[in-house]
Order: structure tokens, then C-alpha cells, then sequence
């Protein structure tokens, strides 16, 4: 990822697109990971704290494979 991908420009303004490490600075960003926020230079960590997402209920077939017909 290149450095001008961070970063964007709204009207007249420079917006920063990922968070900062708190230890390292407005200069180094924060790496997205599915889990967690973590900086490649220091090695600071938090975790998200996002609720767990529930797997949508399938619909379980018959012990022989076949859907049962309704009449």
C-alpha cells in the first residue's frame, strides 16, 4: 500500500484514512486486520470489539439427501 492511498481530499481539506498510533503519532497509522488495529513499528494492539455476526439457519434435508415432497 502506498502512502497517497492513506490519505484523501475533501473540497479544500486533507482527511487522514485510517487511525493513528497513539504511541507513535499522527504520522503512523494503525494496520485493519479483521480482529484487531496493530502498528508495525512499536507494536501496539487493540482488539475490536464488534458483536459476533450469527450464521444464517440452513435447512436440514433428509437422512437420504431428498427434500420431502408436499402433497
Amino acid at each position: 500500500m502506498q502512502k497517497r492511498e492513506l490519505y484523501s481530499v475533501e473540497g479544500d481539506k486533507l482527511v487522514r484514512g485510517r487511525r493513528s498510533c497513539p504511541r507513535c503519532g499522527s504520522g503512523v497509522f494503525l494496520a485493519e486486520h479483521a480482529d484487531r488495529y496493530s502498528c508495525g513499528k512499536c507494536g501496539y494492539t487493540e482488539i475490536r470489539k464488534e458483536p459476533k455476526q450469527e450464521k444464517p439457519k440452513t435447512e436440514k434435508s433428509t437422512s437420504s439427501g431428498k427434500k420431502k415432497q408436499q402433497k
